[in-house]
């Protein structure tokens, strides 16, 4: 088991923890986190089936910690939607972590933003299928969740997305004229 747990860790700790991140915006809180994952794999790797992949079981494990930490939180509606205000700086190090470069770019600011109006559905959606380029199938088996569902909630999840950004570019002045346009 413990070569097990290694190769595990060793694969999929960035991601696991990457989504962690997104989900409570919190560096500190989102180590914890990870180590809540890898203690429900200890003790569940006997009962892992292989009916999906190990990074799509483990992301299960993962979305499930991550509400369950919600659920504790008293008021975790209001504290889950005042996670996510990406203008207050959450990470203090030194050197920039890699989605602290993307970050910089202000089209992905404004992503980031928008992601504040998505259900945390629609944001669980988002970054299984985009920044951890899940497929629809490792997706829907990662959330316990049908095909169907996934489509649905990243179609829906889009076009919020899509329309908060587009207010936000227009407010905010992300973009010029032209580039506007041409979107």
């Amino acid at each position: 088991m413990d070569s097990v747990f290694t190769e595990l860790y060793k694969k999929y700790h960035q991601d696991v923890f990457q989504f962690l991140f997104y989900m409570v915006r919190s560096k500190e809180q989102a180590e914890d986190l990870v180590q809540e994952v890898y203690i429900r794999v200890l003790k569940s790797y006997s009962r892992f089936e292989g009916k999906s992949s190990e990074k799509t079981w483990l992301f299960s494990i993962a979305r499930n910690v991550a509400i369950d930490h919600f659920r504790k939180q008293k008021g975790w509606k209001q504290k889950l939607l005042d996670k996510f205000d990406w203008s207050t700086a959450q990470i203090k190090d030194h050197q920039p972590l890699p989605d602290e470069i993307a970050m910089q770019r202000e089209e992905v600011q404004g992503m980031f933003k928008s992601l504040d109006v998505c259900t945390v559905d629609q944001r669980a959606v988002i970054i299984l299928r985009y920044l951890h380029e899940m497929s629809i199938t490792e997706t829907a088996n990662a959330l316990g969740w049908t095909e169907s569902k996934v489509k649905t909630t990243q179609h829906r999840a889009i076009k919020v997305l899509k329309a908060q950004m587009e207010s936000l570019f227009e407010t905010e002045g992300y973009m010029d004229e032209q580039a506007r346009v041409e979107r």
